[in-house]
């Protein structure tokens, strides 16, 4: 009955042990998150600039409303990027 107890008890233990690293979640990054919102940006950005060349290619926009939207979309685009090399301990290059 004893080691029954003990047993039973010791599973547990080594249950909770097993068990913490998924009970706490995934670890909080040292950034709070703001990189992987600028990765998602980022790669949001870029589709919208692909979009953007194949509404041209495809006859939905003129070529010159497409220079002015591919000119804004990039500027996000290097906005976005400058914030990542922030994040990274380097400056943009001016």
């Amino acid at each position: 009955m004893e080691y029954a107890v003990a047993l039973i008890v010791l599973l547990c233990l080594v249950g909770l042990v097993v068990m913490r690293p998924l009970l706490a979640g995934a670890p909080e990054s040292p950034d709070g998150g703001a990189r992987e919102e600028l990765e998602a940006a980022k790669e949001a950005k870029y589709r919208e600039i692909r979009d953007a060349e194949l509404d041209v290619q495809m006859g939905k926009l003129s070529k010159e409303d497409h220079r002015s939207i591919d000119r804004e979309l990039r500027g996000e685009a290097i906005e976005i990027l400058e914030r990542l090399d922030r994040l990274d301990g380097r400056a943009p290059d001016s």
